[in-house]
């Protein structure tokens, strides 16, 4: 998804996470939370946050927790003192001080480790921090913005993720969702993405032959966004017709669209015992058929909300939301 040209699609999730972007950015609000497979656009949502809010003026950093090793992070983060440790030749000032007045985006804040998680709850709770080797702390007014593609209370529960971090990010949170969810959204982001590469490309392809788009609706889109964008830019290098064919596609996605079809097919799957099997496709589902899912949850975990949630792959505040809006008490 282009950052300019916002969350597209018209889905009723998107036209929420829009809506929860606006208002999330005019608040005060000093960590927002945002979850979401890989290729959901994390990114964007997070620098749409910033762009729309008042610290548009000042940076927005981007770090991505998962690149930098442990030993670095601290230093990378905060900062550090002339003659901290070997090395440290001069004072430097770490991203989150780089990012005053502005946002800080922490991307895959999973994979930071339980000391740093502590220190950055300090930062959160108390809008200061301190540099490697410094005795002073600073004071910084930032935003952060944290993204994870897990669900983190299941992280909490298994002693990987600290809890009063987590409570103290959820606070605000987005759900960026999968594009398999997302209907008929599919074709107006293929749309946007053939003009704007055919822009860049200097070419027209006008769209999907219809065997094309029955699969693209079928398909599971692990990548979700990232995976159709990346996709429809190699048909564009590699191809020269004007219409994207069945046999542009990689034989794994025809592959995959098969063997989905199969397992759906088969007896394991029905209704009666899809709480037990594993994921599922919650959003497409028809209202019934969602009230049912959610009554069946919670009967499963004994009423308990949290659980019943990470059953059916949704946040907390998502299922109670839902049980307002479906009418279950």
């Amino acid at each position: 998804m282009a950052y300019e040209a916002g969350v597209i699609g018209e889905h009723p999730s998107i036209v929420e996470v829009r809506r929860l972007i606006e208002r999330i950015a005019k608040s005060a609000a000093r960590a927002v939370l945002i979850y979401g497979e890989t290729g959901t656009g994390k990114g964007l949502i997070a620098r749409l946050v910033h762009q729309q809010s008042p610290r548009v003026a000042q940076q927005f950093i981007d770090v991505n927790c998962a690149a930098i090793p442990d030993q670095l992070l601290e230093s990378e983060l905060f900062g550090h003192e002339k003659g901290a440790f070997t090395g440290a030749v001069a004072r430097k000032p770490g991203l989150i001080e780089a990012a005053n007045g502005g946002s800080i985006f922490l991307d895959e804040i999973r994979d930071m480790n339980l000391v740093m998680q502590a220190k950055l709850l300090t930062v959160l709770d108390t809008q200061r921090l301190r540099r490697v080797g410094a005795i002073s702390p600073v004071e910084v007014d930032v935003r952060f913005i944290a993204a994870t593609n897990r669900i983190l209370l299941s992280e909490v529960n298994a002693d990987r993720f600290r809890e009063d971090l987590y409570y103290r990010l959820q606070v605000v949170a987005i759900n960026a969702p999968p594009l398999r969810e997302r209907g008929d959204d599919i074709f107006v982001l293929v749309e946007h993405f053939l003009r704007r590469l055919g822009s860049r490309y200097g070419r027209v392809v006008r769209g999907l032959d219809p065997e094309v788009a029955d699969v693209f609706r079928r398909y599971r889109w692990p990548g979700n966004v990232r995976e159709l964008e990346n996709l429809l830019e190699r048909i564009f290098i590699l191809e020269d017709e004007n219409t994207i064919l069945l046999r542009h596609l990689p034989a794994r996605i025809l592959r995959d669209v098969r063997e989905s079809e199969k397992i759906g097919s088969a007896p394991e799957a029905a209704a009666g015992t899809v709480i037990e099997k594993g994921p599922i496709d919650y959003y497409g589902a028809t209202a019934s058929f969602q009230i049912k899912l959610i009554r069946d949850a919670l009967a499963v975990t004994n009423g308990s909300l949290t659980e019943a949630a990470l059953r059916l792959g949704l946040s907390r505040h998502a299922l109670r939301h839902q049980m307002l809006k479906l009418d279950i008490t």
